[in-house]
């Protein structure tokens, strides 16, 4: 099944991406400051999230940081088998070429068996086109981030392209254009903190995936973003909010269940 099927599938119900961000100095009760436990307390939150979620993103910097990539593979794997309809993105921002791109495209889609991975782009194509091998997997390219830097570079303008479009306006017509050789493979990260720019990727690309991360602790609104994305797949994350709604209870995971639901709620209603 191509990453689009699975993704419009899994997106019937739900908008909302689950982030996997463990940071052990956040972990509730006797867990707190222990690595040894990422994997316990996201199979935890899977398990209370996994009938709500469109798709679940674990970070591979907070496993990879303490040498917990074995606990990254036990909860991808915990997912499979909790909710097999579910997409794992993993969101590892990988953007080299040639022979490099080629092993972490390997890493993402083989070791750690993901459905999608993220991407900066900011190499070149070259830094993309080993991933789109594994024909029913999905990429996510960054486009239009969250985070108050992408400013630096995403919005300006290029003086050598007609009608000098910003970089993030000239990354959503490839995606839509020459990089989606298979429909929907290709998608884009937009971040809800800018649901103007996000209503103009929209604009550009009505029909890539958009995974629009930046709802709950970042500030992002999540009936303006639905709002903005119009009729086209869109998965909407929202991590640190969920994972630690109960960072100083026992009941962490039902706390984290109560906010999932709220978000995945207020995301079908402003559908």
């Amino acid at each position: 099944m191509r990453f689009a099927d699975r993704l419009n599938a899994a997106t019937r119900d739900s908008l909302l991406c689950v982030g996997l961000d463990p940071d052990p100095s956040k972990f509730p009760g006797d867990w707190q400051g222990d690595a040894r436990r990422i994997a316990d307390f996201c199979c935890a939150i899977v398990d209370a999230t996994a009938d709500l979620a469109a798709a679940f993103k674990p970070q591979i910097a907070y496993f990879a940081a303490a040498g917990a990539e074995d606990q990254l593979l036990r909860v991808i794997r915990h997912i499979r088998a909790k909710a097999p309809q579910v997409p794992v993105v993993l969101d590892a921002k990988r953007g080299d070429i040639g022979a490099t791109a080629t092993l972490y495209a390997r890493e993402a889609f083989e070791r750690f068996e993901a459905d999608a991975v993220t991407l900066s782009p900011y190499m070149g194509f070259d830094t993309i086109e080993p991933f789109l091998s594994w024909q029913d997997r999905g990429v996510f390219v960054l486009c239009r981030t969250s985070n108050p830097g992408g400013d630096d570079f995403q919005m300006q303008r290029l003086a050598d392209v007609d009608g000098q479009p910003r970089l993030f306006e000239e990354l959503a017509r490839r995606a839509q254009t020459e990089w989606n050789r298979i429909e929907g493979q290709v998608g884009l990260v937009v971040g809800a903190t800018y649901p103007r720019e996000l209503a103009r990727v929209r604009e550009l690309a009505p029909t890539v995936p958009l995974l629009v991360p930046g709802v709950g602790a970042q500030g992002g609104d999540a009936v303006a973003t639905v709002q903005a994305n119009g009729q086209g797949s869109v998965l909407v994350n929202s991590s640190r909010a969920i994972l630690y709604a109960g960072r100083q209870r026992t009941d962490f995971a039902e706390q984290a269940r109560a906010v999932a639901l709220a978000t995945r709620d207020q995301l079908q209603a402003a559908r």
